[in-house]
Protein backbone atom coordinates (compact mmCIF):
# COMPACT_ATOMS: atom_id res chain seq x y z
CA UNK A 1 0.00 0.00 0.00
CA UNK A 2 2.81 2.41 0.81
CA UNK A 3 4.38 1.92 -2.62
CA UNK A 4 1.04 2.51 -4.33
CA UNK A 5 0.47 5.60 -2.19
CA UNK A 6 3.89 6.96 -3.13
CA UNK A 7 3.16 6.27 -6.79
CA UNK A 8 -0.06 8.32 -6.64
CA UNK A 9 1.77 11.04 -4.70
CA UNK A 10 4.36 11.12 -7.50
CA UNK A 11 1.59 11.38 -10.10
CA UNK A 12 0.09 14.28 -8.13
CA UNK A 13 3.50 15.98 -8.02
CA UNK A 14 3.99 15.58 -11.77
CA UNK A 15 0.52 16.99 -12.44
CA UNK A 16 1.29 19.99 -10.24
CA UNK A 17 4.56 20.61 -12.07
CA UNK A 18 2.52 20.65 -15.28
CA UNK A 19 0.07 23.11 -13.71
CA UNK A 20 3.06 25.22 -12.66
CA UNK A 21 4.24 25.39 -16.28
CA UNK A 22 0.78 26.35 -17.50
CA UNK A 23 0.25 29.03 -14.88
CA UNK A 24 3.75 30.48 -14.75
CA UNK A 25 4.92 30.28 -18.35
CA UNK A 26 2.01 29.57 -20.69
CA UNK A 27 -0.80 31.50 -19.02
CA UNK A 28 -1.59 33.76 -21.98
CA UNK A 29 -1.36 31.09 -24.71
CA UNK A 30 -4.59 30.06 -26.46
CA UNK A 31 -4.32 26.46 -25.23
CA UNK A 32 -3.88 27.43 -21.59
CA UNK A 33 -6.59 30.08 -21.81
CA UNK A 34 -8.96 27.42 -23.17
CA UNK A 35 -8.02 25.01 -20.37
CA UNK A 36 -8.67 27.64 -17.69
CA UNK A 37 -11.60 29.29 -19.44
CA UNK A 38 -10.12 32.77 -19.66
CA UNK A 39 -10.15 35.38 -22.37
CA UNK A 40 -6.98 36.98 -23.71
CA UNK A 41 -7.77 40.11 -21.71
CA UNK A 42 -8.40 38.19 -18.48
CA UNK A 43 -5.21 36.19 -18.95
CA UNK A 44 -3.17 39.33 -19.48
CA UNK A 45 -4.72 41.02 -16.44
CA UNK A 46 -4.15 37.99 -14.18
CA UNK A 47 -0.74 36.98 -15.55
CA UNK A 48 1.19 38.06 -12.44
CA UNK A 49 -1.26 36.30 -10.11
CA UNK A 50 -1.11 33.12 -12.16
CA UNK A 51 2.70 33.26 -12.21
CA UNK A 52 2.74 33.36 -8.41
CA UNK A 53 0.09 30.65 -8.08
CA UNK A 54 2.09 28.42 -10.41
CA UNK A 55 4.98 28.56 -7.99
CA UNK A 56 2.71 27.44 -5.15
CA UNK A 57 1.92 24.36 -7.23
CA UNK A 58 5.62 23.78 -7.91
CA UNK A 59 6.49 24.04 -4.23
CA UNK A 60 3.79 21.50 -3.31
CA UNK A 61 5.25 19.15 -5.92
CA UNK A 62 8.77 19.63 -4.55
CA UNK A 63 7.70 18.97 -0.95
CA UNK A 64 5.92 15.81 -2.11
CA UNK A 65 8.90 14.63 -4.16
CA UNK A 66 11.35 15.20 -1.31
CA UNK A 67 9.04 13.24 0.97
CA UNK A 68 8.86 10.36 -1.49
CA UNK A 69 12.65 10.24 -1.75
CA UNK A 70 12.99 10.29 2.03
CA UNK A 71 10.56 7.38 2.43
CA UNK A 72 12.41 5.39 -0.23
CA UNK A 73 15.73 6.10 1.54
CA UNK A 74 14.34 4.75 4.81
CA UNK A 75 13.36 7.98 6.57
CA UNK A 76 9.76 6.84 6.72
CA UNK A 77 8.31 9.16 9.36
CA UNK A 78 9.83 12.41 8.12
CA UNK A 79 9.23 11.46 4.49
CA UNK A 80 5.61 10.51 5.12
CA UNK A 81 5.07 13.83 6.93
CA UNK A 82 6.34 15.71 3.87
CA UNK A 83 4.26 13.63 1.47
CA UNK A 84 1.15 14.23 3.57
CA UNK A 85 1.93 17.96 3.73
CA UNK A 86 2.28 18.11 -0.06
CA UNK A 87 -0.63 15.96 -1.18
CA UNK A 88 -2.80 17.10 1.72
CA UNK A 89 -2.36 20.70 0.60
CA UNK A 90 -3.12 19.72 -3.00
CA UNK A 91 -6.29 17.96 -1.86
CA UNK A 92 -7.32 20.88 0.35
CA UNK A 93 -6.80 23.29 -2.56
CA UNK A 94 -9.06 21.14 -4.74
CA UNK A 95 -11.75 21.20 -2.06
CA UNK A 96 -11.45 24.99 -1.74
CA UNK A 97 -11.73 25.31 -5.52
CA UNK A 98 -14.92 23.26 -5.77
CA UNK A 99 -16.36 24.92 -2.67
CA UNK A 100 -15.71 28.44 -3.88
CA UNK A 101 -16.38 27.86 -7.59
CA UNK A 102 -18.70 24.90 -8.18
CA UNK A 103 -18.44 25.54 -11.93
CA UNK A 104 -14.77 24.49 -11.60
CA UNK A 105 -15.66 21.03 -10.27
CA UNK A 106 -13.95 19.32 -13.21
CA UNK A 107 -10.69 21.16 -12.52
CA UNK A 108 -10.97 20.35 -8.82
CA UNK A 109 -11.51 16.68 -9.66
CA UNK A 110 -8.42 16.65 -11.88
CA UNK A 111 -6.38 18.48 -9.26
CA UNK A 112 -7.55 16.43 -6.30
CA UNK A 113 -7.95 12.83 -7.43
CA UNK A 114 -4.30 11.73 -7.29
CA UNK A 115 -3.72 13.42 -3.91
CA UNK A 116 -6.89 11.85 -2.46
CA UNK A 117 -5.85 8.37 -3.58
CA UNK A 118 -2.33 8.96 -2.24
CA UNK A 119 -3.65 10.04 1.16
CA UNK A 120 -5.98 7.05 1.47
CA UNK A 121 -3.35 4.51 0.39
CA UNK A 122 -0.67 5.98 2.63
CA UNK A 123 -2.95 6.11 5.67
CA UNK A 124 -3.86 2.45 5.14
CA UNK A 125 -0.26 1.45 4.41
CA UNK A 126 1.27 3.25 7.37
CA UNK A 127 -1.19 1.89 9.94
Amino acid sequence: MITAGLLFAALAAVLHVYIFVLESFAWTTPRTRAAFGTTAEEAQTTKTLAFNQGFYNLFLAVVTAVGIVMVVLGHRSAGAALVFAGVGSMLAAALVLVGSSPDKARAALIQGTFPLIAVVLLVVGLR
